[in-house]
């Protein structure tokens, strides 16, 4: 895997948690950067760890499958990446009270990193250098929940939906790029 198409997934599986992060943002009454930087740190900590556990199983069972990896990536990245498009169309930013607590974070982490799993199964059948990957997601992640927060807070929920749309595109494409590189399709 190019460095680019790292890129290109690490922000696609970054836009779940910006959405969230957009919604973390509405419901401060006060721009907080401690909280922004603390749930960079929640999402971005999470994304870097679930694909690195999602490596650790595909390992596990790469052997078995590498006649067909291609195909489980390209139905991987579909698959979320057509969720991602379809959570989109939910508009409703749900805010509490106390957004920013630990608990909270922590769901919220668990849930935005799931697809991330399912990329590092992606990763171990691709052979990608998992500590390049997991550093990049993680960073990435980062990045951009904090930037959401702040224009959650500024902008409110206009950005979401078409965060993950972006981010649903994103994954589409690069299974299918994947998927008929592997096919010998393209080079």
């Amino acid at each position: 895997m190019k460095f680019f198409e790292l890129i290109v997934i690490s922000f696609g599986v970054a836009m779940d948690a910006f959405a969230v992060s957009i919604c973390r943002g509405l419901s401060m009454s006060k721009m907080n950067y401690k909280n922004a930087f603390i749930t960079g740190g929640f999402f971005g900590g999470f994304q870097a760890f679930m694909p690195f556990l999602g490596y650790i199983l595909g390992i596990q069972f790469s052997d078995y499958i590498v006649s067909f990896d291609h195909w489980v990536a390209f139905v991987l990245l579909t698959v979320i990446g057509i969720n991602m498009i379809k959570e989109s169309q939910d508009n409703c930013c749900p805010i509490d009270e106390d957004a920013f607590n630990l608990k909270n974070l922590l769901v919220l982490s668990i849930a935005t990193s799931i697809d991330a799993l399912a990329i590092g199964v992606t990763f171990a059948l691709l052979k990608v250098n998992i500590s390049f990957a997991v550093m990049t997601i993680g960073i990435i992640t980062f990045i951009t929940s904090f930037i959401g927060v702040k224009l959650g807070h500024d902008l409110g929920s206009k950005c979401k939906s078409k965060a993950e749309i972006l981010g649903g595109f994103i994954l589409i494409a690069v299974g299918t790029k994947i998927l008929l590189e592997h096919l010998g399709i393209i080079g």
